[in-house]
C-alpha cells in the first residue's frame, strides 16, 4: 500500500481523486493549500503527491521548490490553459502533469510509473544507508526471507561442529558464504582449507583431502599431508561435493562421524578436529536415487541444509544490498569508478534476470564501472548491451497477487463490452451467475480502474 498526498484548493477535486486512490488500496491524505501540503509532506512522506499548480496561498512550483530536496514523485495537475507552466513543472522536477478535468485512464498511468519511480528512489535511498554493513547481512540482505535464512545461518554457526551443507545454483556465492560462516565461529582465527572437487583427475581427491603415506616419487617417497590434516582445529570446504568418488565419500563419511580417517596407504588412523563445509550446485537426492551419491552420507551431511537463492528469486532490495556490496568492492580496485548507480541504470540491473547469478552480476558491474570511468554514475549507456535488453515483458511487469490479475482482467473486459455482463462472461468462459459472483466478490467499480505498488 502507497501514501497519496493530494494538494489541490477544490475539494470536489480531491474527493474524486481521493476515492480513486482508495479503492486501488492506497492510503491518501488531503489538503487544500500550500502550506499545509508542505506541512502533510513532511509529515507523511509520501510515496506520490499530486500537486495543483493554482493553490490560494501559494502556486504548486512553491511547494514543488519547498519539498524537491526530498526528491518527491510529483504529478502537477493543471488547467487546461496551464500547459507551458506544466512543462516548466517538468523542468523543475515534477515527474508528469494532467489536465483537468483529470481522466482517470491518464490518472492510472502516471500513478503506476511515479509509483514504481517512488519505488526505485526508495531502493537507492536504501543502498546508500546500508553502506558499511558487514558479514552475512550484506551476503544476504533484509527480506523476510532473507531474514529468515540469515536466522539458519546464526544457528548453524552457533555450534562449531555441525556440518554446514550449501545449495544453490552455480554463481550464487557459496564458497564466499562459506567463509563468512566460517568468520562467525570460534574457529574464525583458525586455518579455512578449500577444495575443488570438481574437474580433479580420477584417484586425486583421496590422496589430496586424506593425504599419502607414499607420496613424492618411487626414488624419494615423503608422506604428504591431506588437506583435511592441514585444516586441523579448522574448517575444511569441499566445494561441488556431488563430484567425489564413492570410496572417498565412504571415508569422508568416516571423518565426520569419527573425525578420523586413514591416509593412502597408511595404516593407522590419523585424529583431527575439523569442521566440514559442503557445497552443490547438483541436486543430491537426484544424485543418491541415481546410485552417484552415498545415501547414508546425504543424511549426515543434511543437518540443516542453507540454500542460497539464485538471483531472480530474490527481492529487489536484496539485490540493491548485493550490487551495493559488489559496487563498493570494485570501486576500491577501479581508479576514477563512479560512485553512484543512476535510477535508470538500477532499474535495468533490477530487471536482469541473472542466468549466472552473482558471478555474472560482478562481471556486469565491473565492465560497467571500467567503461563509466571519469563519470558520476553509472548509467544505462554503460550497461552490456543484453542488460540495457532486459525489458521487453519485464519491462512493464509490476508484481501482482493472482488475486490482483483476475479483478483487474474482469474489470477491462467489462468496460471493453461497455459493462455487458453477458457479452463479458462469454469472453471470459464464465457463467454470468459466476461473474456476477465475481464483481460482488470484488467489489467492482464500473468507474475504478486498479493498480498497486510493487511489494517490498
Amino acid at each position: 500500500m502507497a501514501t497519496v498526498l493530494l494538494i489541490d484548493d477544490t475539494p470536489e477535486v480531491t474527493a474524486v481523486l481521493g476515492a480513486f486512490f482508495e479503492r486501488a488500496g492506497h492510503q491518501v491524505v488531503r489538503v487544500h493549500s500550500g502550506e499545509d501540503g508542505i506541512e502533510a509532506y513532511q509529515r507523511t512522506r509520501p510515496d506520490l503527491v499530486l500537486l495543483d499548480l493554482q493553490l490560494p496561498d501559494m502556486s504548486g512550483f512553491d511547494v514543488l521548490e519547498r519539498i524537491r530536496g526530498d526528491e518527491p514523485v510529483v504529478i502537477m495537475v493543471t488547467g487546461h490553459g496551464d500547459i507551458p507552466l506544466a512543462v516548466q513543472a517538468l523542468q523543475r522536477g515534477a515527474e508528469n502533469f494532467l489536465t483537468k478535468p483529470v481522466d482517470l485512464d491518464h490518472l492510472r498511468v502516471a500513478a503506476e510509473r511515479g509509483l514504481e519511480k517512488a519505488r526505485l528512489r526508495q531502493l537507492a535511498r536504501y543502498m546508500r544507508e546500508r553502506r558499511g554493513i558487514k558479514g552475512v547481512g550484506a551476503l544476504l540482505g533484509t527480506s523476510p526471507a532473507m531474514r529468515e535464512l540469515a536466522h539458519q545461518i546464526e544457528l548453524l554457526t552457533s555450534s562449531d561442529r555441525t556440518t554446514v551443507l550449501l545449495l544453490g545454483e552455480q554463481g550464487t556465492a557459496k564458497g564466499q558464504m562459506a567463509y563468512a560462516m566460517h568468520g562467525m565461529t570460534a574457529r574464525a582465527d583458525k586455518p579455512f582449507i578449500e577444495v575443488a572437487c570438481a574437474g580433479a583427475l580420477e584417484g586425486a581427491l583421496d590422496a589430496e583431502i586424506f593425504g599419502d603415506e607414499n607420496g613424492g616419487t618411487r626414488e624419494a617417497p615423503v608422506r604428504r599431508l591431506g588437506l583435511a590434516e592441514v585444516a586441523d582445529k579448522g574448517a575444511l570446504l569441499l566445494d561441488e561435493i556431488a563430484a567425489l568418488e564413492l570410496p572417498v565419500q565412504a571415508k569422508l563419511l568416516r571423518l565426520l562421524e569419527a573425525q578420523k580417517f586413514r591416509r593412502v596407504g597408511g595404516v593407522q588412523d590419523v585424529v583431527v578436529d575439523v569442521r566440514v563445509i559442503v557445497t552443490s550446485s547438483r541436486d543430491l537426492v537426484e544424485e543418491v536415487q541415481a546410485g552417484r551419491f552415498r545415501e547414508d552420507l546425504y543424511y549426515r551431511l543434511s543437518v540443516l541444509p542453507v540454500v542460497l537463492p539464485p538471483l531472480r528469486a530474490r527481492a529487489r532490495e536484496d539485490l540493491v544490498s548485493l550490487i551495493d556490496r559488489i559496487a563498493g568492492e570494485l570501486r576500491r580496485q577501479l581508479p576514477h569508478a563512479p560512485a553512484d548507480i543512476s535510477e535508470g541504470a538500477l532499474d535495468q540491473l533490477l530487471r536482469h534476470s541473472w542466468p549466472g547469478n552473482i558471478r555474472e552480476l560482478r562481471n556486469v558491474l565491473e565492465r560497467a564501472m571500467i567503461v563509466a570511468r571519469g563519470s558520476r554514475q553509472i548509467a544505462i549507456e554503460h550497461l552490456p548491451p543484453d542488460v540495457r535488453r532486459s525489458g521487453g515483458a519485464a519491462a512493464s511487469h509490476v508484481p501482482r497477487t493472482l488475486h490482483d490479475v483476475e479483478r483487474a482482467h474482469i474489470e477491462r473486459t467489462l468496460r471493453a463490452h461497455n459493462e455487458n455482463r453477458t457479452r463479458a462472461a462469454r469472453e471470459l468462459g464464465i457463467s454470468r451467475a459466476t461473474l456476477i459472483n465475481k464483481i460482488k466478490e470484488y467489489q467492482l467499480d464500473p468507474q475504478a480502474l486498479t493498480f498497486a505498488l510493487p511489494e517490498a
